[in-house]
């Protein structure tokens, strides 16, 4: 078995997670030479800046309806009392928390690995308007909370920034029998030299109206690294760095994103989710403008995963100098990944150097009611197939490659068109297809 062992909170990652194998350079102080240029929250081609509430919003509103305020024991502005009653709360079986507003809890001290006594026990801890939870500059670092086997944590309306932590977890760390949920609150500005910059899920994490983002992983994870059930609503992954998986790591696990976006998060290689077997399902979100030095600008599924993407918006991403602008599809001989894309736009994503502008496809995909449109590569600028691939009621219009096959390129798998289903493949250059039957030019 291999893994990380998290000393100060009892903690070994996932059979199979290697994490200490060399990976390519990152610089001195642990952040990758190149960087994202974070945006500013636009959506392609919508003129309009993203308004989302995520990080913002009445306090308590654990699943982002109305509701009341939850009437817990008030914290003064002082993280020697947030310490003592947090104790307090383990001790007792659990507690509500209300947490001053336009706070900053300014933490000095490791306490184990954390700057407040890991969460043992059913505790909520619920903030207002500017409520922060920091560690210091210039002390011993840190990660802000842990989270042991039978805790369960709720934030709602906090912003958890500045932790450091030297394995996994820079902000938040959930061991394995955990539970984590973030509501209405912004996690940012966390380092692990390690996993989840932002967030390490080993137990259970949801993340609800939400901001993960400027976080670092400098190995996996820039944003979250999961290797337990992992659920995204409405919430934003953006601008977090990592040398594998930049946005969100999911390891061998299950994820689970509706609505919000994974958006101008760098990495290495895969540039904004990286679903590593287990099974994925993403719904109404938009993975935008993310960006990889090698494979994967946007998503990449790992052999035996498992990715459903509907009504998906995977636009600008770009792979640098590798395989797949947009979506990576890995396989091997006994088919690798299943991947199954719907009522979805694959737009404008970008893979010069290499091939799948659009989609590298090595496993099996399937294709249904999608465009597929400007995306460009140097071969495959719409798909590139050395798997299988089926598509129906599917546009490939106006891709480019610059060596061949601007629209689909098939190289040794299987193609199915569909044609009768309305699937087109048109105005791609130089030529629409290469080996691909049933395809004009």
């Amino acid at each position: 078995m291999t893994g990380v062992a998290l000393a100060t909170v009892g903690v070994v990652t996932p059979v199979g997670e290697t994490v200490r194998r060399a990976l390519p350079a990152v610089g001195a102080s642990g952040t990758p030479v190149i960087g994202p240029s974070v945006g500013d929250g636009r959506d392609e081609g919508s003129g309009t800046a993203d308004r989302s509430d995520a990080g913002r919003g009445d306090a308590g509103r654990g699943d982002g309806k109305q509701g009341e305020r939850r009437a817990g024991k008030p914290v003064p502005c002082d993280p020697d009392r947030l310490i003592a009653e947090i104790a307090l709360a383990n001790a007792g079986g659990g507690a509500v928390l209300d947490l001053a507003e336009g706070c900053t809890y300014l933490l000095t001290a490791d306490l184990g690995g954390a700057g407040l006594p890991a969460i043992t026990t059913p505790i909520i801890l619920t903030g207002g308007r500017n409520t922060t939870i920091e560690r210091a500059a210039a002390v011993d670092q840190f990660r802000i909370l842990a989270v042991t086997t039978g805790g369960e944590l709720t934030l709602n309306q906090l912003t958890i920034t500045g932790g450091h932590a030297a394995e996994g977890g820079g902000g938040i760390f959930v061991n394995t029998g955990g539970v984590l949920t973030v509501n209405h609150s912004v996690v940012h500005r966390n380092i692990a030299d390690i996993l989840g910059g932002g967030i390490a899920n080993n137990g259970t994490a949801r993340v609800s109206h939400s901001s993960v983002e400027r976080n670092i992983g400098n190995q996996r994870g820039g944003g979250i690294f999961s290797a337990g059930p992992l659920e995204l609503v409405q919430s934003h992954v953006r601008g977090n760095i990592a040398d594998l998986g930049g946005g969100v790591f999911a390891s061998d696990s299950g994820v689970t994103v509706q609505g919000g976006s994974i958006a101008d998060n760098w990495a290495q290689s895969v540039g904004g989710l990286f679903v590593s077997g287990g099974i994925g399902t993403v719904t109404g979100t938009r993975i935008i403008r993310n960006t990889s030095h090698s494979d994967g600008g946007g998503v990449r599924v790992g052999l035996g995963g498992q990715l459903t993407l509907r009504w998906v918006r995977l636009t600008g991403n770009t792979a640098l100098s590798g395989l797949a602008g947009g979506l990576f599809v890995e396989g091997d001989i006994g088919g690798g990944s299943y991947v199954v894309i719907e009522d979805s736009i694959i737009k404008d994503n970008t893979a010069m150097a290499a091939a799948g502008g659009g989609i590298f496809n090595a496993g099996q995909t399937v294709v249904r009611r999608t465009r597929i449109l400007g995306n460009r590569a140097d071969r495959g600028g719409g798909i590139h197939n050395s798997g299988t691939v089926s598509l129906a009621a599917t546009k490939v219009v106006d891709n480019l490659a610059v060596t061949d096959g601007g629209g689909v390129v098939n190289d040794g798998g299987t193609v199915d068109l569909n044609t009768a289903t309305g699937t087109i493949v048109i105005k791609n250059r130089p030529n629409n297809c290469v080996d691909v039957a049933g395809c004009a030019g």
